[in-house]
């Protein structure tokens, strides 16, 4: 299977005047939540999608408390999650402190899915 691609035009955020290019940007295919995903996981093995549910979100609620102790959530092939964050910057170590947290956000590290990806032109 391949992931489709749209073309959109985009301008120099430094230069609005400049003639914009062109840039190819992932289509969306829909998506799925963990209901759907419950019940693909039961049709492909021996257990029920509400106990496949039940685990689903076991493992979301998992994931969060691992996140929030700092520690990087290994997902197999999938990749890896962890916390990232900005600060200011200071002249001294004594200077930084938590309030110079201006920015959290979760960071994803793919594992081998990205080399396995094709793509194709969107009609």
């Amino acid at each position: 299977m391949s992931i489709q691609f749209k073309i959109i035009p985009r301008k120099n955020p430094q230069d609005f005047t400049a003639t914009p290019k062109y840039y190819a940007a992932v289509k969306a295919n829909g998506s799925v939540d963990f209901e759907s995903l419950a019940e693909m996981i039961s049709e492909q093995c021996t257990v029920t999608d509400t106990d496949c549910l039940a685990v689903l979100n076991v493992l979301e609620k998992n994931i969060v408390r691992e996140l929030k102790e700092g520690r990087i959530v290994r997902l197999g092939k999938l990749g890896n999650f962890q916390v990232g964050l900005s600060s200011e910057g200071f002249d001294t170590e004594a200077e930084v402190t938590a309030s110079a947290v201006t920015k959290s956000r979760i960071l994803f590290r793919p594992a081998e899915l990205l080399q396995t990806l094709s793509f194709q032109k969107a009609s």
